[in-house]
């Protein structure tokens, strides 16, 4: 009598060679013979496949006309593997811009070059808190150049596990983990980003397509507030250039982003399963290290001859306002200077810089960009000691 753990099932062996038309019969473990039948329908396969194909054609191309019709336009994604390919690209004494998206947009790198005579390395991140990168270049005992660091303060004091942080962390990351796939995923990725605009990957994906359904907030479900949509390209290099339509007075997508930041850029309620004065104690206490952990990396940095400049960059309209309320410069600009010991420059402090108006609050246009970097420099120069 068969063992109850043998195995009753006949299985087919499929032949060795999946193009070889198979026996009429094939025998399994040398039991009785078996059947054995592939049945292919009868179809217009030729047929079928140009369809299919001509099919795809015609939907990808409906979605990117459709996209470049609400304003979309091809531009590199900003992402991890963009960043890390750029940080290979610090020397020793590379000048380097590290922080925010002010200093993405801000800063020209043709016309720093020229006052500095080095062009610059743009690591500096949409949203990302400076720290990270800031950390990572002081601890890399080849790297004794210059750093221009952008500082908005809510984003450079932005406590660990924090979206600010997040971004800083995972791009660091990324530079001393990332694999020979994802380096050549990269590579391949930049020719289609750079022609093809639906391939914009923090906004047309269906996760983030679904994140713009008009839900209402509830008691205990609170909706995040959005963040701006395109109005930048993005280079090889990183460089950010704000896009016409933003740029242009009045424009729709100009006053869409201006009502964006302000929620984005007011801090949220504590949260109620914490209370209030344990909450406002453990803020503290992140904020203590930061700038502990800041000036500590500074002092690396210098101690190999390294050199740093914090710079403040132009801000505009209600955001202005906003920011100034909520994080005043003596509350965390002044102080970061103190304890650094490191030259800073504040915008409002020179009149050749303080005359710029962001079209969206936040940024300046690609032309402004030039002629503020062009007057920045001399500034730069005497701060570094040039």
């Amino acid at each position: 009598m068969p063992s109850s753990t043998s195995n009753f099932k006949r299985r087919l062996r499929l032949p060795r060679l999946f193009f070889r038309k198979p026996s009429q019969f094939e025998s399994v473990h040398g039991g009785p013979p078996l059947e054995y039948e592939r049945p292919i329908p009868r179809l217009a396969w030729r047929g079928i496949t140009v369809v299919v194909v001509l099919i795809v054609i015609a939907g990808t191309c409906a979605w990117e006309f459709y996209c470049r019709s609400i304003g979309y336009g091809p531009t590199l994604n900003d992402n991890e593997d963009l960043w890390t390919m750029t940080r290979r690209r610090v020397k020793p004494e590379s000048v380097v811009i590290i922080g925010d998206s002010r200093a993405w947009f801000d800063l020209d790198l043709d016309e720093l070059q020229k006052g500095l005579g080095k062009r610059p390395v743009q690591l500096a991140m949409g949203g990302g808190c400076a720290y990270p990168v800031l950390a990572d270049l002081a601890n890399d005992e080849n790297f004794h150049g210059t750093i221009v660091c952008s500082v908005v303060p809510r984003l450079f004091v932005a406590p660990p596990g924090t979206p600010p942080m997040e971004r800083g962390e995972k791009a660091v990351r990324r530079s001393h983990t990332q694999t020979p796939a994802q380096r050549a995923s990269q590579y391949l990725a930049m020719p289609l980003e750079e022609h093809v605009a639906f391939l914009k990957q923090e906004e047309l994906t269906l996760d983030d397509l679904l994140k713009r359904l008009p839900i209402p907030n509830r008691p205990y479900a609170q909706v995040p507030p959005r963040l701006p949509p395109y109005f930048g390209t993005l280079d090889p290099e990183r460089r950010s250039r704000m896009i016409e339509e933003c740029a242009r007075p009045g424009s729709e997508l100009q006053r869409r982003i201006q009502q964006i930041w302000l929620p984005l850029f007011t801090p949220p309620p504590p949260p109620t399963y914490i209370p209030r004065e344990d909450f406002g104690k453990k803020m503290g206490a992140a904020i203590e290290a930061r700038f502990h952990d800041v000036a500590a990396a500074v002092q690396k940095l210098r101690a190999r001859g390294g050199k740093i400049v914090f710079v403040r960059f132009p801000h505009s309209g209600e955001l202005k306002k906003l920011e100034d309320r909520e994080t005043p410069r003596a509350g965390i600009w002044d102080r970061l200077i103190k304890e650094t010991g490191a030259p800073g420059i504040y915008y409002e402090d020179y009149p050749e810089l303080s005359g710029f108006n962001c079209p969206e609050w936040s940024h300046l246009s690609a032309g402004d960009s030039v002629e503020f970097s062009k007057r920045l420099v001399p500034h730069l120069r005497r701060a570094l000691q040039l």
